[in-house]
């Protein structure tokens, strides 16, 4: 075999190992998606001698860390249906880690006696949006469901 061939078929074999081992990088570099898991919500209204609130619990995992669960609450009478881009200009639950790649994620609303007249009664549903660090996201319209009940 001449030096010629040896050298050409070296080069296309090195090339051949460098395209398999960026498309790995690639592939090990692409962000993963976090999960929104066991999502619940619940109301309290206000006392008289204290303030109500909304709150919504849920269990967000990635293998990276999480960045941020945005969340809104709203009454299915509305009709709204928010869209994950609409989520990214909401309030943020706070989130802290229980294991490396769990997070436990609270969100609460104080409700005053004005606004809670004011609250729509009936159902109501928490949309979630999760992003992890490497940038994946999680959209769930429905994270959870809770009632607003007439005083």
């Amino acid at each position: 075999m001449s030096k010629r061939v040896l050298v050409s078929s070296l080069i296309g074999a090195v090339v051949a190992l460098g395209g398999v081992a960026a498309g790995g990088l690639a592939w090990a570099l692409a962000p993963t998606n976090p999960s929104v898991e066991n999502g619940s919500a619940r109301y309290v209204a206000p006392s008289d001698d204290a303030a109500g609130s909304i709150t919504f619990t849920a269990d967000v995992t990635d293998d990276n860390n999480i960045e941020n669960l945005k969340v809104v609450a709203w009454p299915a009478s509305s009709k709204l249906d928010p869209t994950e881009a609409e989520l990214r200009h909401v309030d943020s639950a706070k989130c802290q880690a229980v294991s490396d790649e769990a997070y436990r994620c609270t969100y609460t609303l104080k409700v005053t006696k004005a606004e809670a007249a004011d609250l729509a009664k009936g159902t109501w549903y928490v949309s979630a949006l999760a992003t992890s660090t490497d940038g994946g996201t999680k959209f769930v319209p429905r994270a959870a469901t809770f009632e607003v009940a007439a005083h």
